[in-house]
């Protein structure tokens, strides 16, 4: 069963938790502190679930330093629900948030969809070929000339849904529900800076546009002779 990660200072909320998904079978493993989170992440956990509001280390600075040395789903509990926190959590590679109060049967829906997704990404035995790109779809690595692009993971994955749907328009709200899973207006500006930040890295390799604005519309991936292998 997969292995999880709850990171919270409110001892009485990971004790409830750690119960109940001990009971569901999954190995659990608790911090109660930034720090102490980046420590537990020797078990290499399959899922992080991280409270924002902590002290000594808060959960977004956590989530920046694990992003680079681990691809596994973080899920954000978060006591404020403004647009900000929602898009700095999503923008630092946060993969889902849930505000409290919550549901645990929500909380445990989340998790499960997460899992199954990464799990996915897994048994993905592809590669693709553009333009001066290839995109490794089981190691969710992009290259570019040979050079590897240093990419978040939402990143690779905005970069993978379009470039498997060459020529289709995605609009930033349908960007957001594929990979956010969520319909909510106020936060689709995340994926605005999401592709403003590829954009960048990009262009430190070449001047090739791979994703193209379709004013009032959205995004599309250029058209290359492209060729996909398994």
């Amino acid at each position: 069963m997969a292995k999880l990660l709850i990171v919270d200072d409110d001892l009485d909320l990971i004790d409830m938790l750690s119960n109940y998904f001990l009971l569901k079978g999954y190995e659990i493993y608790t911090a109660y502190d930034g720090k102490e989170a980046l420590d537990k992440m020797k078990c290499t956990p399959d899922l992080v679930i991280l409270d924002v509001n902590m002290p000594k280390l808060n959960g977004i600075d956590v989530c920046k330093r694990i992003r680079d040395f681990t691809q596994s789903p973080i899920l954000f509990l978060t006591a404020r629900a403004t647009e900000e926190d929602k898009v700095n959590g999503l923008l630092v590679g946060g993969d889902d948030y849930i505000v409290k109060p919550f549901s645990v049967r929500e909380l445990e829906a989340r998790i499960v969809s997460n899992l199954k997704r990464e799990e996915r990404s897994k048994y993905s035995h592809k590669m693709i070929y553009t333009g001066s790109m290839s995109i490794d779809l089981i190691s969710m690595e992009v290259f570019i000339n040979g050079q590897r692009l240093d990419l978040t993971k939402k990143e690779y994955e905005i970069i993978e849904l379009l470039a498997l749907h060459e020529r289709q328009i995605f609009s930033k709200e349908h960007i957001f529900l594929k990979l956010w899973h969520e319909e909510n207006d106020s936060d689709i500006k995340v994926v605005t800076e999401y592709i403003r930040r590829i954009r960048k890295k990009i262009y430190e390799f070449t001047d090739e546009n791979f994703i193209e604005t379709e004013w009032g519309s959205g995004y599309r991936w250029k058209s290359f002779d492209k060729e996909i292998s398994k």
